[in-house]
């Protein structure tokens, strides 16, 4: 199973995304996210993780799980676990509405307001969206490797984000454009190019 986490909004205290699974190709939506902010320099309880692809496992152990088998029962068979993040450790899919909820693990739910509206942002119905994504993640990991990729889709451009854009395109495509600037400056001058 190939899993994204794609950050659409970064500001000043949260991060707004949405959880797709990756399928033949194509995005089927799964649920809102919301993370820490981004920060160059990690701040303990305040920064969300790299970029980057992480694989997930089932954390049997730890307080949230404790809870969490409380609170789901048979459901619940270990925290969802982003594995081998640099810098971070215990990142956890877990519920909550805010970033006061979390501490660099990603939130789930069905709602969002946008963190541009409400500064630490705001999921709504995340035990719902919990209930939903927690089952089909978790079937996966038992059965075989799962990875989840969190690209930054709002910030900087890398040039490596645009590596589909052929150069000769661009090149062809500026050479039309100035055999048009030549034609149009002709006609304005009087004279007929063909």
């Amino acid at each position: 199973m190939k899993l994204e986490v794609l950050r659409i909004s970064s500001q000043n205290d949260s991060t707004s995304g949405i959880l797709f699974d990756v399928v033949n190709g194509k995005r089927k939506f799964l649920c809102y996210t919301l993370e820490d902010e981004q920060r160059d320099v990690k701040v303990w309880g305040e920064t969300r993780i790299p970029a980057g692809e992480y694989k997930l496992s089932l954390r049997k152990e730890g307080g949230f799980h404790s809870r969490y088998q409380a609170k789901y029962g048979n459901m619940h068979q270990g925290m969802i676990h982003v594995n081998d993040v640099p810098g971070f450790e215990f990142i956890l899919w877990h519920t909550g509405n805010t970033d006061e909820n979390t501490a660099g693990c990603l939130l789930l739910g069905d709602s969002q307001t946008s963190n541009l509206v409400q500064k630490d942002g705001f999921i709504g119905s995340s035990v719902n969206a919990y209930k939903k994504v927690y089952p089909y993640v978790a079937a996966a990991i038992s059965q075989g490797d799962v990875y989840v990729t969190y690209i930054d889709h709002d910030g900087d451009i890398n040039s490596s984000d645009i590596s589909d854009v052929n150069s000769n395109d661009i090149t062809e495509k500026l050479e039309e454009i100035s055999g048009e600037i030549q034609i149009l400056s002709a006609k304005m001058d009087g004279r007929n190019i063909e």
